[in-house]
């Protein structure tokens, strides 16, 4: 029998991974979690050591997919996703940054939106379904599912972002796609921008328009970001050794890929969920009260300016807990547990920036602001627990050249530019506006169907 996933508000029926992938959050508002999770054997995990990505993520996708794709089938697509490096930097002992940042749009959305787009392109083909994908963005996501999905048949793809809090490159890399992608700027915050996409789902008036989310409320986000965790293990650790990740965190879908992982079978010491001024949950995992933060605050990590990140229901759920769409925490989780796996700490943006100067100066390793984030995390994390020699991971989730303004700022000097991210600064852009207004953007997308 297919795996099944249940929603974390609990009021859903069950459903397949297709299901899950294609309605992207659960009638009652909550997000698909697996009922229950597969595992890895050791030998299986040991085994990743000599496979390349693609055949690492096709033997742990493969335990989502079993009765949903046939195997050859999922072992092209990753074959075709995953066809860029994913370079593993050591930096001094044992810890190493992953650079997430060599896809098409330099960016670590990149992992899972092209195998998103692969998997709902066939849903879509099978069924003869037409589909429309609404995706916020607070810098990276937009791109990353804008290109992933481009000219994808029976796909149409509406993409939310914050006017003031994308980079130059990061809008251009979405706004200068045509044919079956739309961009709509709005006039508020990531938070409006995704408030907006989840009424959208749960609307009656838009009950007959078919409407999926590639955001990473969708299962199909998580999945494929458990994957580049278990290749770092498998390069780093011995057989059986338990590994440290730091992660920059905004709305938790990159650092839930991490907890997929470890529930999966891969030994894991400490996940460090690092934030930037917006530091509801390090104050949550603290305290064990949860308060968001309204209107999220904008710091220099743009990507992860969310004042309530939509996967803590997940992450809440995991652990014993409720949390609904709100925030409102029904059921507490168990706190203890939780501290015992994660850590979480905020980084201001003097302290981002003081990160990238001192490893640029003490290492020649160039950070943008939301590898340095989970840098900085990762040295708090080391302030109350000691690594005693097992291997580390930072995470590097964009490519420097993103921001070239703040790190000629910081550094004196301007990143270089990857091809395509010069290719698409250049091109002419296009993008429809409006306020932080669901009406105004429920009338859009019904006169747009």
């Amino acid at each position: 029998m297919p795996l099944k996933f249940v929603s974390t508000n609990g009021q859903s029926p069950a459903v397949n991974l297709r299901e899950a992938f294609l309605r992207g959050q659960a009638p009652d508002r909550g997000l698909y979690f697996p009922e229950k999770f597969p595992t890895l054997a050791s030998e299986e995990i040991a085994a990743f050591a000599k496979l390349p990505y693609h055949e690492i993520a096709f033997r742990v996708l493969s335990k989502y997919t079993e009765g949903i794709i046939p195997a050859d089938a999922l072992a092209a697509i990753c074959r075709d996703a995953y066809n860029f490096d994913i370079p593993l930097e050591k930096v001094y002992d044992r810890v190493v940054v992953m650079r997430l940042d060599q896809g098409p749009t330099a960016s670590f959305k990149d992992f899972a939106a092209r195998m998103m787009a692969r998997l709902m392109g066939r849903f879509l083909q099978e069924d003869g379904q037409q589909l429309t994908i609404l995706t916020a963005t607070s810098g990276d996501t937009g791109a990353a599912v804008a290109h992933a999905f481009h000219n994808v048949p029976g796909v149409r793809v509406i993409v939310l972002f914050p006017i003031e809090e994308v980079s130059l490159s990061q809008r251009k890399l979405m706004t200068t796609l045509t044919g079956n992608v739309r961009t709509v700027a709005i006039d508020g915050k990531f938070d409006d921008c995704q408030a907006m996409v989840k009424q959208a789902f749960s609307d009656p008036a838009l009950k007959h328009l078919p409407l999926s989310s590639a955001n990473s409320i969708n299962i199909g986000r998580l999945l494929p970001q458990s994957v580049y965790y278990f290749y770092a293990a498998s390069r780093l650790a011995q057989p059986g050794e338990p590994i440290v990740f730091s992660v920059p965190s905004g709305n938790f879908g990159d650092m839930m890929g991490a907890i997929v992982a470890r529930q999966m079978g891969l030994p894991v010491k400490k996940i460090v969920a690092s934030v930037n001024d917006n530091d509801a949950f390090p104050k949550f995992l603290a305290s064990g009260h949860y308060e968001k933060i309204v209107p999220s605050r904008n710091s220099v990590s743009n990507a992860m300016n969310v004042g309530h990140p939509s996967n803590l229901a997940r992450l809440v759920a995991l652990y014993g807990g409720r949390m609904d769409e709100t925030g409102m925490i029904h059921r507490q989780p168990d706190l203890a547990a939780m501290r015992r796996d994660l850590f979480s700490s905020s980084v201001s943006d003097d302290q981002t920036r003081e990160t990238i100067r001192e490893v640029w100066n003490k290492y020649q390793l160039l950070l943008e602001a939301h590898g340095a984030v989970a840098w900085r995390g990762f040295l708090d994390w080391q302030e109350h627990e000691p690594l005693n020699g097992l291997p580390a991971v930072i995470l590097e989730t964009a490519n420097p050249a993103k921001f070239p303004e703040e790190i000629e700022k910081t550094i004196g000097f301007a990143p270089d530019v990857p091809p395509a991210m010069t290719a698409a600064i250049q091109l002419p852009e296009e993008f429809d506006r409006m306020g932080a207004d669901y009406e105004k953007f429920r009338d859009y997308l019904l006169a747009r169907h």
